[in-house]
């Protein structure tokens, strides 16, 4: 069975208050605006998840409830994360490895720097120099999940608000 990884990095957060945490900070006007508007865009491209695995951190929070609303997942099935509040690639690889291989579509949404040096090492053809914020990379595998990180995988589909 084919598996297809989707990493989304968070929609623009805001900076209005310098003294809230970092782990705290919302989603800007833009981030409530692209979040919707890119779980439409995969919609269309028929990259519909069977999980959503996400930060537990507020603004990747609001993200994929907003994402899992465009696509028609129910966001109350949404598995929360905290270790992939900024992360580093071997996390990823770690929540991967742990997927249950039923799920042939899994969306994980997270943070930078950690996705975008994650996304580059997806394959040796595909990369980028930073994740835009509401950012999806997505690649596929013949793999199953407790073998991706040394699968073969290919990249097909970078896409992003301003695209």
């Amino acid at each position: 069975m084919q598996r297809t990884l989707v990493m989304i990095r968070h929609a623009k957060s805001s900076w209005d208050d310098l003294s809230m945490s970092d782990f705290d900070r919302p989603l800007n006007e833009r981030g409530e605006h692209d979040a919707p508007l890119m779980g439409e865009r995969l919609k269309e491209l028929k990259v519909i998840p069977d999980i959503i695995i996400a930060s537990t951190a507020k603004r990747a929070k609001q993200t994929a409830k907003k994402i899992a609303e465009g696509v028609g997942y129910d966001k109350d099935d949404i598995q929360w994360e905290e270790r992939l509040y900024h992360c580093s690639p071997s996390v990823f690889e770690d929540v991967i490895q742990k997927v249950d291989n039923k799920n042939s579509t899994v969306y994980i949404v997270a943070h930078n720097p950690g996705i975008t040096d994650f996304v580059n090492r997806l394959s040796g053809i595909f990369r980028i120099d930073n994740m835009p914020t509401c950012g999806v990379v997505a690649a596929h595998t013949d793999a199953a999940w407790s073998e991706f990180k040394a699968a073969e995988k290919k990249v097909f589909l970078f896409e992003y608000p301003k695209k």
